[in-house]
Parts: C-alpha cells; structure tokens; sequence
C-alpha cells in the first residue's frame, strides 16, 4: 500500500525504519535479514523454542505499535511471523527456510498479526509445506507437459430432443511411475499460490487440439471445462480463449466453460462480461456447485447460464437427507422456471437416479453412471458415432 500510493522510496523508508525498530530487540548473537520484498529472517542463536517464542511476541507487538508517515499520511503496519526449531533433525537450511516460510503462511491464514510456532506433528504447517512441494511439480509439470486430460460423462435423464451425453474436462498430474495424480493433491496448492491460469490455459489449449482433429457434430456443448476464479479475474484470459478458438477452428459451441458459483460472485462483474463475450461467440456456461453460497437464487439472474450443476454435496445425501432433498428440488424448480438445465453431480446409486429423474433433473453425473477415462482419441471417435460405450455396471439399463 506504501509502494502504492507514494512510490517506492517511501516505501524503502518504512522498510529503513522498520528494521532500525526491530534491531533494537536483537541480541549480539542474533543476526536478522531482509530475504527480499517485505520477508525478513531472524537467526536466534542458542536460544531455546519457548524464548524465541517471546522474542517474536515482541517483534510483533513492536511492528503493530509502529506507525509510518510520509507526507503527513499515516500507514499502519502488521507482521505476521513463523517459528521453527533448528535441531539435529533439521536436513538442511533450504528445508528449513521452507518450513518457517510455511509457518508463517499458516499465522497469515489465523487472520495475520500473529506468531505460529511449529512443533512436531505441527499439522497446518506440514499441510503448507506438502503444498509448496505440490505447487513446484505442477509448475514443472505443465512446463513439461506432464498433465493428462481425463473424461467424465454428463447423462441425459429424460430423453428429451436434443439432450444428449456431454463431457466434463478432468485434470490429473502424471506423477511417479506414470501414475495419474487426482486433482485434489496439486488443486489447492494451484489455488493458493496464483497457478490456476496457467493450469486453466494448459487445458484450453490442449482440449482444443485434441477436439480439433474431429468433426465432432453430433453433440452439442460436448466438452465442458472448468475455469478458476483466478481465471475469471485474469485480464488475459478472454483474449487468450478467443485466440485458442481462432487457432484451432473448433466451433465454440461445441464448448461449455463450468465456473463456480463462488468464483462467479466474487468476480461479478468480471464473470458477468466474460460469460456474455463467450456466449456472443457460441459456447455454452454451466455454473458449477450451485447452492454451496449464501445468496445463490440472488445472483442467478445477473449470470447468462445455460446450465445449473447442483451441488454434490446435496445429491449425495439426498436419500437419507429430507432438507437436502428439498434443496436438490427448490434448484431444480428455480432452474427450470428460468430455462435453464439441471444437471446432479456425485450420483453413486440407482435409487438416487429414480429420484432425480423423479424430480425432473436434466442431466445426471457421477462414478455410477461413468467413470472418468483418458481422453484420447479413439474415445473422441467414438463418440463422434453416437453415445460411444454405454454405462457400465447396473445403470446400464436405465439409458
């Protein structure tokens, strides 16, 4: 905020001052370092964990208690710190500067202003840590081309004219041993550290080159992608799509882009604009876990949707659950008054389906109905001839 609104050499000042404020507190022994931007470190040499426990107590009741001006601006300050141990255990300082870096992630996300001190079966910074070592392999990762595209198939309930089985775009990590890596390993650590984009235009671009080699007329809005709200925020994403589209002369419409609910109202007005410059040009939008927000109903009618996903979370439970059940209905029936499709995620059973399709639900997914497969080219043939391979299992019956 300093670099902002004054410029930067009022910003080095604040980091001048600063730091003359926390050498006041040092020991001879101590040696403390600016690692770069607003990060600093603090060496505390034989001092055990409960006194370096005080010592960052009152580095942090000193930064709190320090008010910057320039210009006859006031700016107040926090810092948000993390304590690790240095033991005979400790591998080496890299992994240390890892740990205390996660450390101190985990006292941002208590609400910041505040010291985390890591022990052993510390599991918020342990979890912090895994996601740093999974954000450096997806980085790598996608560098290397090194993701694969799975498929899941999205059924058709009622049999409708012109309601026919369309694909959800899956992303795993080729992790070791050519093993697929599930989403939910790396997907946080993306989310976290900024990597959702350049996840998100991996997958556009590679999609598109993988439908571009196919007709694929007989299905409408075949492939849906999922795009963060990292995307929608992105300036440089709409252009971006546009080129993709221009590059590979795949019809838009044969493209449904899934975005949260969430993302979609933190990013209003951003995703309000993007959608209706993606459905000028074609493609279809589903909005995905609809019912997780607080104000769903609220802000659908300011989204240019085609399709509702309704929260798994619901389906799931909806047997066992009647508030559950009576939500999976209320979207429905909000949906359908709009014209709008609905679509039932994490269907698993039969009797679920019976009460999906008794209810009127459109479309229905889930690993009872289909389990995600590579998306390769001889399962694109196939199904540029019609479904392609039934569901497996008991289900079969039912499409």
């Amino acid at each position: 905020m300093v670099n902002d609104t004054c410029g930067h050499i009022a910003g080095d000042e604040l980091l001048r001052q600063l730091t003359a404020r926390l050498a006041e507190k040092m020991r001879s022994s101590d040696s403390l370092g600016r690692l770069g931007g607003d990060e600093f470190g603090l060496l505390l040499d034989s001092c055990p964990l409960d006194k370096a426990a005080e010592m960052a107590e009152a580095l942090r009741s000193t930064v709190a208690q320090f008010r910057f001006m320039w210009e006859s601006k006031p700016f107040d300050v926090g810092v948000s710190i993390g304590v690790v141990p240095i033991t005979a255990d400790s591998v080496s300082a890299t992994q240390l500067l890892s740990t205390v870096d996660a450390a101190c992630y985990v006292a941002k996300d208590k609400g910041r202003n505040q010291v985390h001190v890591f022990k052993q079966d510390d599991t918020e910074t342990s979890q912090r840590t895994v996601e740093m070592s999974w954000s450096q392999q997806l980085s790598q990762a996608i560098q290397e081309d090194r993701l694969l595209l799975y498929a899941q198939k999205i059924m058709p309930l009622n049999g409708n004219p012109g309601q026919r089985p369309h694909l959800e775009i899956l992303v795993r990590m080729e992790g070791a041993a050519n093993q697929a890596v599930p989403p939910m390993s790396f997907i946080p650590a993306a989310e976290r550290y900024g990597m959702m984009p350049a996840l998100d235009r991996w997958v556009i671009r590679n999609v598109l080159a993988r439908l571009s080699r196919h007709e694929m007329n007989c299905m409408d809005a075949s492939c849906s992608i999922n795009l963060s709200g990292q995307s929608l925020g992105d300036t440089t994403m709409l252009p971006y799509i546009l080129e993709q589209f221009e590059r590979t002369g795949v019809a838009p419409q044969h493209i449904c882009f899934e975005i949260t609910e969430t993302a979609a109202v933190s990013n209003l007005r951003a995703a309000v604009q993007f959608i209706q410059t993606l459905r000028d040009l074609g493609c279809h939008f589903s909005l995905d876990d609809f019912g997780s927000g607080m104000s769903s109903f609220g802000y659908l009618r300011q989204l240019n949707v085609d399709y509702l996903k309704i929260d798994g979370a619901f389906v799931r439970t909806m047997r066992e659950n009647e508030t559950d059940r009576a939500m999976v209905a209320a979207i429905n029936n909000i949906g359908h008054v709009m014209g709008l499709r609905t679509v039932a995620e994490y269907v698993g059973d039969v009797a679920t389906l019976e009460l999906l399709r008794g209810m009127g639900i459109d479309y229905a997914q889930g690993y009872g109905l289909h389990r995600p497969e590579l998306l390769t080219d001889d399962f694109i043939a196939r199904l540029e001839w019609g479904l392609g391979d039934p569901p497996t299992g008991k289900l079969h019956a039912l499409f």
